[in-house]
């Protein structure tokens, strides 16, 4: 299997994408890794390195206004990142997809099945957004008035280089951060660039208000009843709440629920190891959905929609 990293232009823009292809060449189906908010594909650097025993194509990209992306003006509503990753998926040969979200890309991935359920074989949520409306209030900050000025006073280029500074000199004196801790640093570091910061603010205030998350799946989840759902959650997790996990998995009681002791909001970059065996314990244990519009219309119908003449 080789990693390949490249720049793929769609709708005029582009978009950096990362993609494990067997010597099979993987045909039509593939796992697809989005990031959170703020993040890269980066994140899922441990997770690249460890699928190359996996016989089947592995995609990463970042999203529009993040990591190498293009960060235009532009809507970054999840509609609209589900209708890209819909898109890089479709010139990318593939029709099947495991879609595995982080954070954001959890909620992101939740209306890519919403949206387009029969390309959706499984779901692996982590840490997802979507799910409840309790938010840490540093996320729920960022609909406050001044929150463009503070951010960019709090994280520039001034501020970052003198982060920097500060961590060389740490491990200098024999310190060292756990992996989550510089995964979450790297996050709010990007958020330097001001395209990024920009994108992250649209993004956040478009799902987050001063009282949490209004952004849920949670009406819809009986949607996906039939998609095999794996949702994994650090038990410390201080900005989405590991209770998020387990009421999804009390709605969806066939859907499979990990809960990782002493590890918070970044599960696959913690334990590594432990997440890609669970991930790919869930692909070959699982039978894909491939759902139909005659499917979700059933589904839809059983759930009691009514017309009523006004």
């Amino acid at each position: 299997m080789t990693l390949e990293t490249y720049a793929l232009t769609l709708h005029g823009r582009r978009i950096r994408l990362h993609e494990h292809v067997p010597p099979d060449g993987g045909g039509d189906e593939a796992i697809v890794l989005l990031h959170g908010i703020a993040g890269s594909a980066e994140t899922w650097a441990p997770v690249l390195a460890r699928c190359a025993a996996w016989n089947r194509r592995v995609l990463a990209l970042d999203l529009p206004g993040h990591g190498e992306s293009e960060a235009p003006r532009t809507d970054y509503g999840l509609g609209a990142l589900a209708s890209v990753v819909r898109d890089v998926l479709a010139v990318s040969g593939v029709r099947h997809a495991t879609v595995v979200g982080h954070s954001l890309g959890g909620g992101i991935a939740l209306q890519f099945a919403y949206q387009f359920p029969e390309m959706c074989d499984r779901l692996v949520l982590v840490g997802s957004a979507g799910l409840g409306p309790e938010v840490s209030p540093v996320l729920r900050a960022a609909a406050l008035p001044g929150a463009p000025v503070t951010l960019a006073l709090a994280v520039n280029r001034v501020t970052l280089a003198i982060a920097r500074a500060v961590a060389r000199l740490g491990r200098r004196l024999g310190g060292s951060l756990k992996p989550e801790t510089r995964e979450l640093a790297r996050h709010f570091g990007s958020l330097a660039d001001p395209a990024r910061r920009r994108a992250f603010l649209f993004i956040a205030r478009s799902l987050i208000d001063l009282r949490g998350q209004r952004a849920s799946a949670l009406d819809r989840l009986y949607l996906a009843e039939t998609v095999p759902i794996l949702l994994v959650w650090g038990a410390r997790d201080p900005l989405i709440p590991v209770t998020h996990g387990r009421r999804t998995a009390g709605l969806l009681p066939d859907s499979r629920l990990t809960v990782l002791e002493n590890v918070k909001h970044f599960p696959h970059v913690a334990d590594p190891d432990g997440f890609c065996l669970l991930l790919n314990e869930f692909v070959t244990g699982t039978t894909p959905a491939r759902l139909t519009l005659d499917d979700v219309v059933e589904r839809l119908m059983t759930a009691n929609v009514r017309r009523t003449p006004l």
